[in-house]
């Protein structure tokens, strides 16, 4: 998806300058091509933050359904709270469509996300993305994206958005992640962490630390666990 946790993030800073309402799974912001195994459903929980006082929690559930092999079908919910008190809640719809599997040699894919909040009933966010998964080797992914974002409190509300990542299997239970990204109109940002999947099974743990994740604080720390069944 663009991430509904870029949008929310962007809303995490905004809050301060801007009435409240204000987007790969989970928290990181770079997406890959591929979706969940079919038949397969997973919730991805994290809470970022930005300081002791300002930060968002999410909730995102996903499923792709066996009939429909290559649609994953999700929803995010993030609320997020700054250190004066100001705070809102978004909700809303978040679909990929994998259209090249990466076992061909190279995945490509179709994401769109939107987000509404919940106390003014308007949009705050959307984003459409080209997510590109090029495989190198056994160990290494390269994410690739491009696409549109729209955040109504950002100062350019229609954005082009595009970003880098590295997985890299260090174990085969620990996965080393960096990535870069930028939304038009605001800095560059980062982040580098670690996902922990014990015994390959269906929970997996991040550790993730970043810059300007938003295009504007200075650092962010984010936890999340995913649960498939």
């Amino acid at each position: 998806m663009v991430k509904t946790f870029l949008g929310a993030a962007i809303l995490a800073s905004s809050l301060f300058i801007a009435p409240v309402a204000w987007a790969s799974g989970n928290e990181h912001v770079v997406d890959d091509a591929t979706v969940e195994t079919p038949g397969v459903c997973h919730l991805e929980a994290w809470t970022t933050r930005f300081s002791p006082r300002q930060g968002l929690v999410n909730l995102s559930p996903a499923c792709t359904r066996k009939a429909w092999p290559r649609l994953e079908l999700g929803a995010g919910i993030q609320h997020a709270w700054t250190a004066d008190g100001a705070s809102d809640t978004l909700a809303g719809p978040a679909l990929k469509l994998n259209l090249l599997p990466e076992e061909k040699g190279l995945g490509l894919g179709l994401a769109g996300s939107a987000a509404y909040s919940v106390r003014a009933g308007r949009l705050e966010t959307a984003g459409l993305i080209v997510p590109l998964t090029i495989p190198v080797g056994q160990r290494l992914r390269i994410n690739l994206n491009a696409g549109w974002s729209y955040s109504r409190v950002a100062a350019r509300r229609d954005a082009a958005f595009y970003g880098a990542q590295a997985e890299l299997s260090l174990t085969r239970d620990l996965t080393l992640m960096a990535e870069s990204f930028r939304r038009g109109g605001s800095r560059p940002g980062g982040q580098l962490g670690l996902r922990w999947n014990p015994a390959g099974g269906r929970f997996d743990f991040d550790f993730v630390a970043g810059r300007r994740i938003d295009g504007d604080s200075p650092r962010a720390v984010s936890l999340g666990v995913t649960v498939r069944r």
